[in-house]
C-alpha cells in the first residue's frame, strides 16, 4: 500500500497523527508476540520518570516480539538492503504519558552491527547487536556479551476475526518512550490494524539474566501476524 494511503487510515486511532511531515518508514513483516503478565511492583523499577506503567484490567504486561525489519528508510531516501533488511527482537513492555499510551524498550536485539550503531545514532534507541537466526517456524537468538538467549519453535494458526480488548491492547500502539541519561523522548508511529493470527508454540527457551525474575515458564497469550507497514515520526524530547 501506498504511503498517503496508509496515512488517510486513521479511524482505529486513539489520537490523531502529528501535523508535522513523517520522517521514517518500515515493515515489520513475520512478527510473533509473546505476551507475559508480570507483576508491576517489580516493573516500576525500569520505568523512567514520568512515564506511568499501562495497566489493562489492573494487570501490567511485557512482550517479546521478533519479526523482520525490512525497507526502513528516512522520507525520500531509498532503501538499501546492508542496512535496511534485518531480523529483530525487542523486549517490551507498556507505558502512558498524558494521556497516550505507548511502548516502552527494555531491550532491542538486531542481527546486523551497522544497522545497530545507525539505529542508536538516529534514536537512542537500546539497540544491540547478537546473532538472530530465523527458518520457518523457528526465531532464535543470542547475545555472547550478556549470555542471553531466546529461542521458539511456533506455528501459526487461523485468523483471529474477533479480537478481544487485550488482543488490541496489546499490539495497537501508536507511540513509543525511550530514555536516554539526558532526557525522555516520545517517537508517534502510524500503521493499519494488526492482522493476528492464533499461533501454538512447542519449544521455548528464555534467558535473559536482567530480566527472567519478570517471566513466566510461559507466556500467557501468543499472536503471529504477517506484518505491517510502518510510518514514524521523529524524535520529540519530553523531559530533559
Amino acid at each position: 500500500m501506498k504511503i498517503n494511503e496508509i496515512l488517510n487510515k486513521t479511524h482505529h486511532r486513539p489520537w490523531s497523527i502529528p501535523q508535522e511531515t513523517w520522517k521514517f518508514y518500515q515493515e515489520w513483516n513475520r512478527v510473533i508476540f509473546l505476551h507475559y503478565k508480570v507483576n508491576v511492583k517489580d516493573l516500576l523499577r525500569f520505568i523512567p520518570e514520568p512515564l506511568e506503567v499501562d495497566l489493562f484490567e489492573d494487570e501490567a504486561w511485557i512482550s517479546l516480539v521478533g519479526f523482520d525489519m525490512k525497507n526502513i528508510r528516512p522520507k525520500n531516501l531509498p532503501s538499501f538492503n546492508l542496512i535496511s533488511n534485518f531480523y529483530e527482537l525487542n523486549f517490551r513492555t507498556y507505558v502512558r504519558h498524558k494521556g497516550k499510551s505507548g511502548v516502552y524498550f527494555l531491550s532491542i536485539e538486531a542481527s546486523k552491527k551497522i544497522s545497530v550503531a545507525l539505529s542508536k545514532k538516529l534514536s537512542d534507541l537500546p539497540y544491540r547487536f547478537s546473532n538472530i537466526k530465523r527458518y520457518s517456524g523457528n526465531f532464535s537468538v543470542k547475545n555472547e556479551a550478556y549470555g542471553d538467549e531466546f529461542m521458539v519453535n511456533y506455528e501459526p494458526k487461523k485468523r483471529i476475526d474477533d479480537k478481544t480488548e487485550l488482543d488490541v491492547w496489546l499490539t495497537e500502539r501508536y507511540a513509543l518512550f525511550q530514555d536516554t541519561p539526558k532526557s525522555v523522548n516520545k517517537f508517534e508511529i502510524h500503521h493499519l490494524p494488526w492482522d493476528l493470527q492464533k499461533t501454538a508454540i512447542d519449544k521455548l527457551k528464555v534467558n535473559y539474566s536482567r530480566f527472567n525474575f519478570l517471566l513466566k515458564e510461559n507466556p500467557d497469550l501468543i499472536h503471529y501476524s504477517e506484518g505491517i507497514q510502518v510510518v514514524a515520526w521523529g524524535k520529540e524530547t519530553i523531559t530533559g
